[in-house]
């Protein structure tokens, strides 16, 4: 069972704003991908009509997202992002996510951002496209755990 995934990606110039920074809501979008990887790192499909046909077909909108911001990313620079999984309930999972900047640098590397997402385990009707909230699989609750405490600070909210 996993708790922590890794992610690395690079600010490409379409990350960026005017300052040549990564603005801000690409943050979500980078969150966003080191989730899909994670899933599919699992044996997942990210969408819940794209599956094997054997897993669970399940889909995970966001019930909450934040973001806390440190440091700049700046165009061309490599960061990775890290998951950890910091809660799973009966139709919900809380992902803690960490940003860090120079990565590969014993004396460089720092915390740029923070953030979370808590998602809904929906199922989807293929006629409708209505979502209702379901448990999560035992498919997933096989391959998945909460972080050792102490991994991930408390929440402020």
């Amino acid at each position: 069972m996993t708790y922590r995934f890794t992610y690395r990606k690079r600010v490409e110039f379409a990350d960026t704003d005017v300052a040549g920074i990564m603005h801000f809501s690409n943050f979500f979008k980078f969150m966003e991908i080191t989730e899909h990887a994670f899933y599919r790192s699992l044996g997942f499909s990210v969408h819940p009509f794209h599956g094997d046909g054997e897993s669970p077909q399940v889909g995970w909108p966001r019930g909450q997202a934040s973001a806390d911001f440190r440091l700049p990313l700046q165009f061309e620079e490599e960061v990775e992002i890290e998951l950890l999984i910091e809660e799973i309930r009966n139709r919900t999972v809380k992902y803690f996510f960490r940003f860090w900047k120079n990565p590969d640098s014993e004396t460089e590397k720092a915390v740029a951002a923070t953030g979370r997402f808590t998602v809904i385990c929906v199922s989807m009707d293929a006629e409708t496209r209505r979502m209702k909230a379901v448990a999560v699989p035992d498919e997933w609750r096989e391959k998945i755990a909460v972080a050792p405490e102490g991994m991930i600070p408390k929440s402020t909210e």
